[in-house]
């Protein structure tokens, strides 16, 4: 037994068992909330064989959706998966643009939409500001033919 005038080792050792443990529990935290993350509005693409946007860097697009039954999603603001009302893409698209001028502004729209819908949300964006409007499509299935 140690007397008080005899002091102990330190012990320099680090357990790192209880970090491993942390870890994984982290690691099953992220593997259940990644697919949750990606869900999106729901929008089957038509096909183009169009050369990609450039992006532009720290400038994420805003991105206007229009699903097959033409309800309106805008990616901005804290409720992006409840449809949007003309004057909300309107009032949204205008703060966006106050803010941020350079943010290249995309619509992605359901193939089975009238194309009198994909405009009027097209007018909406103009409304607010936009001057440039992108589409976002899926690719050809088929490689073009070289030249």
């Amino acid at each position: 037994m140690p007397t008080p005038m005899q002091k102990r080792k330190l012990m320099s050792e680090i357990n790192v068992v209880p970090y491993i443990d942390v870890m994984l529990v982290l690691l099953v935290i992220f593997m259940v909330t990644a697919p949750m993350l990606t869900q999106g509005i729901k929008v089957e693409l038509p096909k183009a064989g169009a050369e990609p946007i450039p992006e532009v860097p720290d400038h994420p697009p805003l991105i206007l959706s229009v699903d097959a039954e033409g309800n309106l999603y805008v990616n901005v603001g804290d409720d992006e998966d409840q449809p949007a009302s003309a004057k909300d893409v309107v009032a949204r698209v205008g703060a966006v643009l106050r803010n941020r001028p350079n943010t290249p502004i995309l619509v992605k729209a359901d193939r089975s939409v009238p194309y009198g819908n994909v405009v009027g949300a097209m007018v909406l964006l103009q409304q607010g500001g936009a001057t440039e409007v992108g589409f976002i499509t899926d690719p050809l299935d088929t490689y073009p033919v070289p030249e």
